[in-house]
Order: C-alpha cells, then sequence, then structure tokens
C-alpha cells in the first residue's frame, strides 16, 4: 500500500485553476522529485499536501486513511489542520527558522510546544538531528551567525523533529549560491539513505536524476509526464518535458 495517494488535487485562486487534477502515488522510502517551469503550480501542490492551503476538489491518503476531501475542506477545525499536518514535514526555500532562537530552541520549540514527549527526550533527539545534518558545533548559534546553507540544514532538522510520514522541500537551494547547494543536498541524499519519503520540487536536474526514485514533470497544472529518471531524462515521451529539459540541461 503507497503511504501516500494524491487523487484529483484541483485548485483555484479566483477564476484561475492553478492545479488541475494532479494524482501520483507514493511508496514507502521513495523520492519524487516534481520538476518544471516557474509558474506550472509544483509549490502551490506541496502547499496543499501541508495544509497552507486548501484544494476545492481531491482527496489525499496517508498509509490508507483519507486526510483530505476537496468536497469537505470548509469543515476542517483548526486543531484537525494541526494534526493532519503532522504528516508532512515542510522546508521552505527561505529557510524561515525563528531569528531570536538559537539553533536548539529552533528545533525543539515546536515539539515542546505539541508536547510530543518529555522535554529531556525531545532536547536530546533535537540534538541527535543537529549532528545529523552536521552542525553540532553551531548549536548555540542564531539564525543570523549562520550560512545560508547551514540555515537550511538547521530547517531540515526542524522538520524532521516531528516525525513526519513524508519530508516535502520546496526548492531548499533556490536561495543559495552554488557552494551552500551542495552542501545541502548531501544532507538530502543521506536522509534517503536513511529510508525518509521526500517529495522535493527543484530545479537542480542533476540531483532530481541521481537522487529520485521518480520524477513528475508538472506543466500548465499537470502532470505532463512522470517516470523513473532513465526514462524521463533519457527517453522523455511529451514534447513539453523534452524543451524543458533541453534548456535545463544547458544550465548544467
Amino acid at each position: 500500500m503507497p503511504i501516500l495517494e494524491v487523487n484529483n488535487i484541483k485548485k483555484f485562486f479566483g477564476h484561475n485553476e492553478i492545479l488541475k487534477g494532479i494524482s501520483f502515488s507514493l511508496e514507502q522510502g521513495e523520492v519524487v522529485s516534481i520538476i518544471g517551469s516557474s509558474g506550472s503550480g509544483k509549490t502551490t501542490l506541496l502547499r496543499c499536501l501541508n495544509f497552507l492551503e486548501f484544494a476545492e476538489e481531491g482527496t489525499v491518503c496517508v498509509k490508507g486513511e483519507e486526510i483530505y476531501n476537496g468536497k469537505s475542506n470548509s469543515k476542517i477545525s483548526e486543531n484537525e489542520i494541526r494534526k493532519k499536518r503532522l504528516h508532512f514535514g515542510l522546508v521552505f526555500q527561505s529557510f524561515n527558522l525563528f531569528p531570536q532562537y538559537n539553533v536548539l530552541k529552533n528545533i525543539t520549540l515546536a515539539p515542546e510546544l505539541m508536547k510530543t514527549d518529555t522535554p529531556e527526550k525531545i532536547e536530546k533527539k533535537a540534538r541527535e538531528l543537529i549532528e545529523r545534518v552536521g552542525l553540532s558545533e553551531r548549536i548555540n548559534h542564531y539564525p543570523c551567525e549562520l550560512s545560508g546553507g547551514q540555515q537550511q540544514r538547521v530547517a531540515i532538522a526542524r522538520a524532521l523533529a516531528l516525525n513526519p510520514d513524508i519530508l516535502c522541500f520546496d526548492e531548499p537551494t533556490s536561495a543559495l549560491d552554488p557552494e551552500l547547494t551542495g552542501e545541502v543536498l548531501k544532507v538530502i541524499k543521506e536522509l534517503k539513505n536513511t529510508g525518509c519519503t521526500m517529495i522535493v520540487v527543484t530545479h537542480e536536474m542533476e540531483f532530481a536524476k541521481n537522487v529520485s526514485d521518480k520524477i513528475i514533470f508538472m506543466a500548465d497544472g499537470v502532470i505532463e509526464e512522470m517516470g523513473p529518471p532513465e526514462q524521463i531524462f533519457e527517453n522523455p515521451q511529451s514534447e513539453k518535458t523534452k524543451a524543458f529539459l533541453s534548456k535545463s540541461l544547458e544550465k548544467i
């Protein structure tokens, strides 16, 4: 049984249909990269999965349980939304760390507020996550004292602190220069090796090709093409996919 099933998700902003019936599934431990031009609906899809936006149609199931139905979204309470969000961890492109807190507090804050465990166990896990992303020496530093790559690694640790079923990345390297991009992509690759299930919206074609189990190419609010990396990159079927890749791969 797939860990995630997304069925016919449609999202409108006013009269504009941004997502035009998105459907895909994800197995436990899989990494899917979502690629496509700006404005194709990639970020909107992630925001719908994380309950930052609400689709007007479609369903989302996690571990066989329906956690969202567009026909009844107006009936979801704020408390229910908070619980449903726990299925997903989201790493933003702009880090979104709390500037007034150090690295350790940024990671322990949400688990403490949600009382997921004792304070001692929450801190122990946070320290383990900080070590996993290679920032033990920066544990007492504040965001302003960190590089962009280090801030993004803190953001990854923070997302992992709530034990999400699926970790989502929204263009995690787009705000970084090439040198810092490498250190963040290295952490994501290492997470794959631990069996972490991930959805990565990215413009990093080489990363998508080498790390993903599945590629989704979105264009104009639909999934134009979906398949394993070797199929999408070496034998794309859609003319839109071919055109996008020819432009993107020129930049590598």
